[in-house]
């Protein structure tokens, strides 16, 4: 093998990589934030709220579901526009990703629901609490701590998926890795290093969520 290796030509394109690496994060936790509020609202519609809400929800978490993020995020980047709905491609980004998530957490917050029992379900009734108080004081949080695992597992998969947008030109790493390999030739370097990359930012992430986990649900101060 006669190939000359050059990691040194990526140096010069050092802002480019940080910038992607930025936006990358920038876009995940946003779309973490926003699909999260999402998957709560359509979990708790598909358990709890009258038949069109919950049939509303069952649409949108099997249509979203069922099909595939690039044809959702070519819908509305370059569908939308016909119907003078117009973003750029890091809006168009954002909104397909946290849509996305949105369906999937959904699913994954309403086994956490269902996996509460009915008897302290009905014990927050017999205190006088209202539906909505029984689902934020009783349900929600014992349904975060047991599907907390599955649902950062969702959330790192969604940071790596986000490289998908790169399809309709968000800046974010991989497109930035596109714009190097375009302009040094060098696919093996520019492609190792945004896979190390990748992989640090995954290490992080579980770092942060594992953290969390830690702080809230295990060392959760008693009230």
């Amino acid at each position: 093998m006669n190939y000359d290796f050059r990691f040194s030509s990526l140096l010069a394109y050092r802002d480019e990589l940080v910038e992607g690496v930025l936006l990358t994060l920038q876009l995940s936790a946003a779309t973490i934030v926003i699909g999260l509020v999402i998957g709560v609202v359509v979990a708790a519609m598909r358990t709890g709220a009258p038949g069109p809400f919950k049939a509303i929800a069952t649409v949108y978490v099997e249509t979203i579901r069922n099909t595939p993020l690039l044809v959702q995020l070519f819908i509305i980047f370059f569908g939308l526009p016909s119907l003078g709905l117009r973003f750029t491609a890091n809006e168009a980004a954002l909104l397909g990703l946290s849509v996305n998530l949105g369906a999937y957490s959904a699913e994954i917050i309403r086994a956490g629901i269902e996996s509460v029992r009915k008897s302290q379900i009905e014990a927050g009734h017999a205190l006088g609490m209202n539906g909505y108080q029984v689902f934020r004081y009783v349900i929600l949080f014992q349904a975060l701590k047991s599907i907390y695992p599955a649902l950062t597992s969702q959330f790192i998969l969604l940071m790596l998926m986000s490289s998908i947008v790169s399809t309709i030109g968000a800046n974010e790493l991989f497109h930035q890795a596109s714009f190097i390999d375009s302009r040094t030739f060098r696919s093996f370097e520019v492609y190792s290093a945004i896979t190390l990359i990748y992989l640090c930012l995954t290490l992080v992430f579980r770092s942060v969520f594992l953290g969390i986990y830690w702080s809230v649900f295990v060392r959760r101060p008693a009230r």
